[in-house]
């Protein structure tokens, strides 16, 4: 058989090569294989009909199942190559569950929560497949959180409860689903067992990628609650538990890498920069904040990076306005939206209130406190002066009406 390269395919078809090289590797393109770093294509090879055209609409159905048996598609090798979400959503056109599926989720990642907003509840009054009301389900969980909006989180995981389950396999990624919703708000009850173990047997291996990037939001959460005192391990106590999650997550991190699902790549360096930030290590976070970063930009993934502001403190904006500083502009203003309603949602789903008021250098310092830092201790940890640190502590105070030992109340 003979055949052809990605440049003479794109010049046969009338495309461009990246797009013939998106076709490719989502198997759009019959008999094509990979060769290194390079594509073979069959010379009779067709070119693959446009899903937007009649022809396409005759021979495709509506619900077809999606590509990948995930909640989120773009966390899938779907999504391999930096600068390339909008071609990879317009490959998908064949499939029209998932190609606005993967629009939704990559409008979540540059904050264009309206539109996320939009397509989620399409795909809930359409009554669509199991994954797509999952995906639709959680989707409008995460636009709750950046709305601050408590009924609309609740019936979030209500239509993620009544997903179209055919078995017990999907089942348990309901359950993960739901615990995922939780987890927005560093609730790490309700995850499964098996879950909890890191065992992940129950679900589809394409729902892999995702299940890391929970599994990682779930271990920092729960080393978080340990340090602050509102979850009890036996054994330990402090920071010890987020001191040696690193330890599971930079395999992780290796392991998203290999398998080019560079989404979940950007969630895990994130979480994990996160992690060594919280334990003092701010060599290692920003590592992974600047390769995260290197990875979200040429697709603009603002919203991504302003979800991990609050956890990064003052660490992503040092990184990212020194690397662009319109990037960080954008990122900023999304921020604000982010932070004000994740601290309403949270607040209401956990009693209390989160106060906004507080700078990111006055909610380090408080954090810090509520993990049972002395002064000297947490000017130690952010190489300042103790009397900045007392400072802080005092305009914490002040702002929250509260002493230093219930800190953990308002964060």
């Amino acid at each position: 058989m003979d055949y052809i390269g990605i440049d003479e395919a794109a010049k046969k078809w009338g495309l461009s090569k990246r797009f013939v090289q998106v076709l490719c590797a989502n198997g759009r393109i019959e008999g094509a294989t990979r060769l290194g770093r390079a594509w073979m294509i069959p010379a009779n090879a067709q070119r693959p009909v446009d899903g937007r055209t009649k022809q396409a609409r005759a021979e495709h159905h509506a619900n077809m199942p999606l590509p990948r048996k995930t909640p989120f598609l773009y966390m899938s090798d779907l999504y391999h190559t930096p600068g390339t979400a909008d071609q990879v959503g317009e490959s998908l056109a064949y499939n029209h569950e998932a190609q606005v599926l993967f629009e939704a989720e990559v409008a979540y990642s540059r904050g264009e929560i309206d539109k996320v907003y939009d397509i989620a509840n399409y795909l809930l009054s359409k009554h669509s497949g199991f994954y797509a009301v999952l995906s639709a389900g959680m989707l409008l969980a995460q636009c709750a959180v950046w709305k601050g909006d408590i009924d609309m989180w609740r019936r979030a995981k209500v239509h993620i409860a009544e997903a179209p389950a055919k078995n017990d396999n999907d089942r348990d990624v309901m359950q993960l689903a739901i615990s995922a919703v939780d987890i927005m708000v560093y609730n790490v009850e309700s995850f499964p067992e098996w879950f909890k173990k890191g065992r992940f047997e129950p679900i589809h291996k394409d729902a892999y990628p995702a299940a890391k990037v929970y599994y990682a939001k779930y271990l920092y959460a729960l080393g978080y609650a340990v340090a602050m005192g509102l979850t009890k391990v036996e054994g330990t106590q402090g920071l010890y538990i987020m001191s040696v999650i690193s330890f599971s997550v930079e395999p992780m991190i290796s392991w998203a890498r290999a398998n080019n699902t560079i989404m979940a790549e950007i969630y895990l360096r994130l979480t994990c920069a996160a992690i060594y930030h919280n334990c003092g290590k701010d060599e290692d976070a920003i590592y992974h904040i600047d390769k995260a970063i290197a990875l979200a930009l040429p697709d603009r993934f603002y919203g991504v990076l302003a979800e991990y502001c609050r956890a990064l403190d003052t660490l992503m904006e040092r990184r990212l306005s020194l690397i662009d500083e319109n990037a960080w502009k954008e990122v900023k203003k999304l921020y604000k939206i982010y932070n004000e309603g994740w601290s309403k949602l949270s607040g209401t789903v956990r009693g209390k209130t989160i106060l906004t008021t507080l700078s990111d250098k006055e909610r380090e310092v408080a954090k810090l406190a509520a993990f049972g830092m002395g002064n000297r201790e947490i000017a130690d940890h952010l190489h300042i002066s103790l009397s900045v640190v007392k400072q802080a502590v005092r305009i914490v105070s002040e702002k929250s009406g509260l002493p230093r030992s219930e800190f953990a109340a308002i964060l």
